[in-house]
């Protein structure tokens, strides 16, 4: 599909009483290995003291038995898994942020990205603070510490704090005696809440982790509310939630939500299924096989399979097992890197004619790099469907889309065009007007990135790393 990365994926636990919520932790943040590969954390409240441990890699790779030992047991514990939105890859913008103010301590895991972010680093930076790393989740923890000061609450703060934070923002903080997860008033990004057979509470970015540590899915975090959880039980903000409808990104149902997930009372596996089915029935082709791109390409080729009556078949194996210490190799090596990501399945596709889908494309390097994949191992034809519209222009709320000036899109007028470039016999994407069908809603969901047309100003978001081009 191309250079678009997952971002975050939060995790948040409460007990009643003292447990090994660290192993809660890390099992919820496996089942979000897919919303980022690039660090892990946990943090873990023991009777108000935090230990946090964090580094960069996959779960696996970041936590251990001996330092999840290490971070011992205690009443709550929040979670993180990244990949940087705004802030690169310093070993500072690692989450969760744990910071120590005059009023208590607290740690924040965040996934979002704000749109004011660099007007509100300015604003405390002439105030006189420090940042430690450059990612906009530092200016979130700044601004709830400084209404803090003025609040009965943290509660209260976080309340005060959120009309001054402009984008997305699905949070989870953990102070020395709640866990309060809060979320944009426009719902860009998921937020769920479950409930373990023990009564403990769990809130996830999606209901896949509420699965992975025993825990009934109870509802979403609605768009603008503030959830605080605490001894007493579980409680409700809603001063910032609108009557207006949401605007979740709709890219959540085609590739960054795991299939098992359900996000707004929608299965994204459905969903996915569905958009197959519409390319299916838009953009036809006389061919022998379905094949899909995986992961996120594979229920949107059962859908297409299924409606064009054309068999479905497996095409490809991923390698899983890829992490922080697969060496990057010369650039005369970078299809190799390719073939040991990805391999084709050559009894699949040798001698057919294949209809390929996958959920985008952004540069269109990787897709041709795919298809001739594709024709190495025989395949008669290629044919490409996608199962979303093409990237026109980027994101400001989360999601890694490249600049404007890269989209393959942008750069050539037809998908006749595009197919050419990238070495397919045909291409089509599902169509902007077919989002809507994959939700069973006509509105209530950002698709910007396909319109240019947003929910909120984006004016002053400026650039994916700003602030790393000042160090």
């Amino acid at each position: 599909m191309g250079s678009i990365h997952e971002e975050c994926g939060v995790f948040g636990i409460f007990e009643q009483q003292p447990a090994d919520v660290a192993a809660s932790a890390y099992f919820g943040l496996y089942a979000l290995q897919h919303r980022g590969q690039e660090s892990a954390g946990i943090a873990v409240c023991d009777r108000g003291v935090i230990a946090h441990h964090r580094d960069d890699g996959l779960v696996s790779e970041v936590f251990t038995q001996e330092e999840l030992h290490a971070l011992g047991k205690g009443q709550m514990a929040v979670g993180h898994v990244r990949y940087s939105t705004t802030g690169g890859k310093s070993r500072n913008n690692i989450q969760p942020l744990v910071i120590r103010h005059i009023k208590g301590n607290l740690a924040l895991v965040h996934n979002g990205n704000l749109t004011n972010a660099a007007a509100l680093r300015r604003s405390f930076e002439l105030d006189g603070a420090i940042f430690h790393g450059t990612s906009d989740t530092e200016a979130i923890a700044y601004e709830i510490v400084r209404h803090r000061l003025q609040s009965a609450s943290t509660e209260e703060a976080v309340e005060r704090a959120m009309p001054c934070l402009c984008g997305a923002y699905s949070c989870i903080l953990m102070t020395a005696q709640k866990l309060i997860a809060f979320r944009d008033p426009n719902g860009f990004r998921p937020l769920c809440i479950g409930q373990t057979h023990d009564g403990a509470y769990v809130i996830a970015s999606e209901s896949c982790a509420l699965d992975s540590v025993g825990a009934a899915f109870l509802r979403d975090v609605e768009p603008g509310e503030i959830v605080v959880v605490s001894s007493e039980g579980l409680r409700s903000i809603r001063t910032h939630c609108k009557t207006a409808p949401q605007n979740i990104c709709i890219f959540e149902y085609i590739y960054f939500a795991r299939p098992d997930s359900v996000i707004g009372g929608v299965s994204v596996h459905h969903a996915r299924v569905t958009a197959g089915k519409l390319l299916a029935q838009h953009s036809p082709v006389d061919a022998d096989i379905v094949i899909g791109v995986p992961d996120s390409g594979l229920d949107a080729a059962i859908g297409y399979a299924q409606e064009s009556g054309i068999p479905y078949g497996i095409g490809f194996i991923k390698n899983k097992y890829i992490g922080r210490s697969f060496i990057q190799p010369e650039q005369s090596q970078r299809e190799n890197a390719v073939r040991i990501k990805l391999n084709v399945i050559r009894e699949t596709v040798a001698g057919k004619r294949v209809v390929m889908i996958d959920d985008s494309i952004v540069r269109g390097t990787t897709s041709a790099k795919i298809i001739s994949l594709l024709r190495d191992a025989g395949a008669a034809e290629v044919h490409v469907r996608i199962s979303s519209p093409p990237f026109l222009h980027g994101c400001y709320f989360g999601t890694d889309i490249d600049s404007e000036e890269h989209l393959i899109a942008n750069h050539y007028h037809s998908p006749e065009e595009i197919a050419r470039h990238i070495g397919a016999d045909s291409l089509a994407y599902l169509p902007i007007e077919a989002l809507g069908a994959l939700i069973g809603q006509e509105d209530g969901f950002c698709k910007g990135c396909f319109t240019g047309e947003y929910p909120v100003d984006v004016s002053g978001a400026g650039k994916k790393n700003k602030f790393d081009e000042k160090l």
